[in-house]
């Protein structure tokens, strides 16, 4: 069974430009090639999410511009509700431009626009579909004053909140109390406890920090190394996969909505989730591309058999 799945969060158009590599301070170098594509962390987590088999539906903010109906109509592509994308007449919509090079690394830098200009009021007109949710996930391209309204309204309801802190930041007050499982990478976690992620040891000492912040359940993903989780109940460390990586522009957001539309409510499958999740973000890191690389639920569960 799959779970349906909210997710709060940012609509960017992508532009990849693909590069030998990166470039040093005041260096000028030219680009190989260049795509346009749809993403931003939310849409990357709602379609992984959708693909994976949940039936998805999105909040968040586009500008009344051709890129803003483009994001629209790329979600609505993998039938995700898109009633509750509001479109701001002020500011434009979010982008991103990606420097990707030969060996799958990436540099991202983000323009914010209607993503940013989001405000917690809008999350009044979502109550009715929070409610009827399982999960409800965001991270921090959109203000957190707006999460932190949305997983309250989830909190009253039953529904377990889902947060990712990327880009890295301290969370506000509050915030911590209402999310149910932080998905930090080592870099955000290390971020937001002040404990630097380099074993198994130091990212229990990170789940002691979030545990006396409020969160009780964790998750680190580190990489082509794995994943590291835990709970009241129990932790533990998954391997990745290992492959050879050409993107890993979305490969978190794919663990995090591949994740989502398999976990049980009380995270009792964590482990067998993690692996699938593994498996959905080791297809995406092979392809280019953000959303035209994340895979559908029959194809993860075919890898590695």
């Amino acid at each position: 069974m799959t779970n349906k799945v909210v997710v709060l969060g940012s609509l960017n158009v992508d532009t990849t430009l693909h590069i030998a590599q990166m470039p040093k301070p005041g260096e000028t170098i030219s680009a190989k090639s260049k795509t346009n594509s749809a993403g931003g962390k939310g849409a990357n987590q709602a379609v992984a999410a959708a693909r994976s088999g949940a039936t998805t539906s999105f909040i968040g903010q586009v500008g009344r511009d051709s890129n803003g109906q483009f994001m629209i109509d790329a979600l609505k592509h993998d039938d995700i509700n898109v009633d509750h994308i509001n479109v701001d007449e002020a500011d434009g919509t979010g982008s991103a431009v990606i420097l990707l090079d030969e060996h799958g690394q990436n540099s991202i830098m983000v323009y914010g626009g209607a993503n940013q200009a989001m405000k917690p009021a809008i999350i009044a007109d979502s109550e009715s579909l929070i409610e009827g949710a399982d999960m409800l996930i965001s991270e921090f391209e959109t203000p957190q004053e707006v999460t932190l309204a949305a997983f309250k309204l989830a909190k009253k309801h039953g529904v377990t909140t889902i947060l990712n802190p990327a880009p890295a930041s301290q969370l506000i007050a509050g915030l911590a109390e209402v999310t149910d499982l932080i998905v930090p990478n080592e870099t955000e976690s290390a971020s937001l406890t002040g404990v630097e992620v380099t074993d198994t040891a130091s990212m229990a000492a990170n789940a002691d920090k979030f545990t006396k912040m409020g969160i009780k359940n964790l998750i680190i993903t580190v990489g082509d190394r794995g994943a590291y989780y835990h709970t009241p109940a129990d932790d533990g460390f998954v391997p990745a996969f290992k492959v050879h990586a050409q993107d890993t522009t979305a490969a978190g957001d794919t663990f995090i909505g591949a994740l989502s539309s398999q976990i049980n409510k009380d995270l009792s499958n964590i482990e067998d989730v993690l692996t699938y999740a593994q498996k959905a973000s080791s297809i995406t890191v092979q392809r280019l591309g953000a959303l035209p690389s994340i895979p559908k639920k029959q194809e993860i569960e075919n890898k590695y058999k």
